[in-house]
Order: structure tokens, then C-alpha cells, then sequence
């Protein structure tokens, strides 16, 4: 039986790429009782009807798994912010790399929009980002930045994250001009882009794909514990097993080494603030259930 992957997912049709050809494809009926649902990013089994269309059989195993927007068997996250409209939040920033980190993916930050002045809170982030492994594309222009992500991109599967209004269109149309997908203007009164991507669609480029993933700047902590958030974390996952206490959670524990390298310098500040929040995001989730 042949196998290929699901490049696009609309209006109950999925798009089964396979050696070059495209099918399309309905899902066998008794996916539902068995708990199945094919996303974009799947590699399945599929029987062609004609050359044109086909019936999904099997789902294989997944690599890794988003679940908003749903994507499969994806590499690499590139996280885009912007300096400016809509303003610079590590906040934000953190928490895709939260789930980036706990969905097993890497990640690439570009921050657009740097002609429009970049602070020194910027500049010191983006050196934390460095030091933590991150790859890190500051940049004024969508070209320039489509040139030093076309390497990060090569054979491997990527989403593009990040909030409404940085960019992540225009950057897509950059590093494939024959797209023509439709990008919105910021809006000057929210400070806030439109969404205007309709669907996922994984995109030919580099020898690899990407897909510009509309909500994914809307994440709650769904699917994340408290016990596990500082997992996610790389320059508190290292200090785990040192911490007095089992189980610590790094918040007012005696004995706990995050705690210490924060007071230390050696864990950022803004990094360790953000931490604290996503933790009681997580527990008031907890509460209300």
C-alpha cells in the first residue's frame, strides 16, 4: 500500500503528497471508533480510487504532535516577534518555547522590525536566547532574515509561531515569493495584527516544509504539569537533580539550585519571572477544575 504525508487539511478532505503526486483523500470510516484523526504532517497509508483521489488506511506513529493548530511529525518551531507593533514580549516568547520544548521540537527566534529601534532588554534577551543554544535572526528586513533562516529550514519540517502582526506571512512570501499568501495590516489602535491564514498547509521550501500555523500565539497549558514546567526550562532542566529536595518546584523550596543561580545572575531574571507566572497559570487552570 502506498505512504505519503499530509501536506493540507480543508473542509474534510486531506491532501496525501507521494512521490510528487497529490491525492485526495477521505479517512476510512472506522477512524472515529478507533479514536483516530489524521492531521497535516501524518504520515498514512492510503488507497488511490483513480489517480487523483484516494482513501486514508493507516496513520503511523507521530514524532512529535501540536495540538493547536494540529501539526505532526514537525523538526523545528521558528518562533517570529517583532521589536515593535506588536511590542517585544518574553513573555510570549517563552511560552512557545515552552511548548516548542515539551512538543520535543527545536527552535529558531527572528525578531523582525529592528530599523525601529532596539532597547538594551532586547538586546540583553536575545544574548540569554544564545547562551541558552537558541539561534537567534534580529533583523530590519524579510529578506535578510529569509536568507539566514533558508539554512535552519533545509530538509527539515517547520511551523512558523508567533502573535498576529510580526510578520510571519511576509516572511513566508519572502522565502517563497510564488505563495501570495494574504497578510493583514497592524491594526494602529490594538497594536494587534488581523489573522488571515485560513487553513495549516505544509510548503515546499528548502528540501523541507513549513507551515504558517494561524493560533498558535494563543496557547494555554493544556496537557502541562506543574511538576514538569521547569523541564522545558534548559537552563533550569540541568540544575533539577541538584536541588535539595525532590520534586522541588523552585519556587520558595530551601536548598533549591534554580532559586540560587537566579540570585547568582546565572539564570535571567526576566526568564525565571516568567517561569513563576506560568506556574500559577498552570495551577489557577488546576483550580477551576
Amino acid at each position: 500500500m502506498p505512504k505519503g504525508r499530509i501536506v493540507k487539511s480543508l473542509s474534510g478532505f486531506y491532501y496525501v503528497e507521494s512521490d510528487g503526486e497529490i491525492f485526495q483523500c477521505r479517512a476510512r470510516g472506522n477512524f472515529r471508533n478507533r479514536g483516530i484523526t489524521p492531521i497535516v504532517g501524518d504520515w498514512v497509508e492510503y488507497e488511490a480510487e483513480n489517480k487523483t483521489d484516494g482513501y486514508i488506511m493507516e496513520v503511523h506513529d507521530r514524532s512529535s504532535s501540536l495540538r493547536r493548530p494540529p501539526v505532526a511529525n514537525v523538526d523545528q518551531a521558528v518562533i517570529v516577534s517583532a521589536v515593535e507593533h506588536p511590542a517585544f514580549s518574553t513573555l510570549i516568547l517563552d511560552k512557545l518555547l515552552v511548548h516548542t520544548e515539551a512538543a520535543g521540537m527545536d527552535a529558531v527566534i527572528v525578531i523582525t522590525k529592528k530599523d525601529l529601534g532596539v532597547t538594551e532588554d532586547i538586546e540583553e534577551a536575545c544574548l540569554v536566547y544564545r547562551q541558552l543554544g537558541y539561534p537567534v535572526i534580529l533583523t530590519a528586513h524579510s529578506e535578510g532574515a529569509a536568507e539566514e533562516l533558508r539554512s535552519f529550514l533545509e530538509g527539515k519540517v517547520s511551523v512558523f509561531a508567533g502573535q498576529s502582526g510580526v510578520g510571519k506571512s511576509t516572511l513566508l512570501n519572502t522565502l517563497h515569493p510564488e505563495l501570495g499568501i494574504e497578510t493583514g495590516e497592524v491594526s494602529k489602535s490594538l497594536k494587534r495584527g488581523k489573522h488571515t491564514t485560513r487553513h495549516v498547509e505544509l510548503i515546499p521550501i528548502e528540501g523541507g516544509y513549513v507551515a504558517d500555523t494561524p493560533g498558535f500565539s494563543s496557547l494555554d497549558f493544556s496537557g502541562i504539569e506543574e511538576e514538569v514546567l521547569s523541564h522545558y526550562f534548559p537552563e533550569m532542566a540541568e540544575r533539577i537533580n541538584d536541588c535539595r529536595f525532590r520534586g522541588c518546584r523552585h519556587l520558595n523550596e530551601p536548598g533549591c539550585e534554580v532559586q540560587a543561580a537566579v540570585e547568582q545572575g546565572d539564570i535571567a531574571s526576566f526568564r525565571y519571572k516568567n517561569y513563576k507566572q506560568f506556574h500559577e497559570e498552570i495551577s489557577s487552570q488546576k483550580r477551576r477544575y
